[in-house]
């Protein structure tokens, strides 16, 4: 099956289930989240978001797998390409689960999604056991987007709640600095789309109100790098491990791709 691919969740699931040979394209964000598809001389198109009919043409997939987000005329265009389309868009862990499923089916190989989902859940029951002994459960605020505020997805909260969390608001809706505030939660997590690991922590500290919150007076403000949380693949694994860290109140907790505020966010050099 030769496929191509227009999200970066899509090549991260075909590596895991050992399917990038189906591969003829993909996304430049794609080869960044998959490094050993740069060797691989694949043709590079543009993503769900902004794909165009020519482009799909010219690589000639036997299938184009797309997932969120999407806009309207790319998605348009993707049709009108003529080829098969799997459009993913998935919402909670279960939702995923079955887009690895069906991409696994996609390639040809529908037998190696099972291990590979029970590898996702044996690492979720090993988080929930670690966390089953605290005392408590912390108040975690997951931001999506600073401007609107927006939470993160459904499958972030169910992430948060297997990390210890309890999640602060309703899932993909947007909300108010003022609200959160009000709220007062504990730990403040921001995983934006497209930032990476670059989310300016200070400033989101220094919204109105938020000096008074718990997690901005004991320094309890995170950056989850934004593909380890908002890219619905087996790498949310990674963002679990690093929300179980920010949820330990043990200041010495480290992850992959969480980055913690200084504790006073008007000192010079804070992050």
């Amino acid at each position: 099956m030769k496929i191509a691919s227009l999200q970066p969740s899509v090549s991260i699931t075909l590596a895991r289930l050992g399917c990038l040979d189906a591969l003829v394209a993909c996304t430049r964000y794609c080869v960044e989240a998959v490094p050993e598809l740069g060797a691989r001389g694949l043709t590079v198109v543009r993503d769900s978001w902004s794909a165009t009919e020519e482009e799909l043409r010219a690589v000639e997939p036997e299938v184009v797998i797309a997932s969120v987000p999407y806009r309207n005329e790319s998605l348009a265009a993707i049709l009108k390409a003529g080829y098969p389309v799997l459009a993913l868009a998935p919402h909670s862990l279960a939702d995923i689960e079955e887009d690895i499923r069906l991409i696994a089916a996609v390639a040809g190989t529908p037998n190696r999604a099972e291990p590979v989902i029970a590898e996702m859940r044996q690492a979720i029951d090993a988080v929930v056991r670690r966390v089953s002994a605290r005392p408590s459960r912390p108040l975690v605020y997951c931001e999506e987007w600073g401007k609107p505020l927006i939470a993160s997805q459904l499958w972030v909260r169910e992430l948060v709640e297997a990390a210890g969390g309890e999640f602060l608001g309703e899932p993909g809706r947007q909300t108010t600095a003022e609200a959160v505030a009000a709220a007062d939660p504990e730990v403040v997590i921001a995983a934006w789309c497209g930032a990476g690991d670059r989310v300016p922590l200070h400033k989101l500290a220094m919204r109105p109100g938020w000096e008074r919150i718990r997690a901005v007076r004991e320094g309890r403000v995170y950056c989850i790098a934004d593909e380890l949380l908002n890219t619905p693949a087996p790498t949310l694994m990674e963002g679990l491990r690093a929300l179980e860290a920010a949820l330990d109140d043990d200041s010495s907790s480290t992850a992959k791709g969480l980055r913690r505020i200084c504790e006073s966010p008007k000192t010079a050099g804070c992050v």
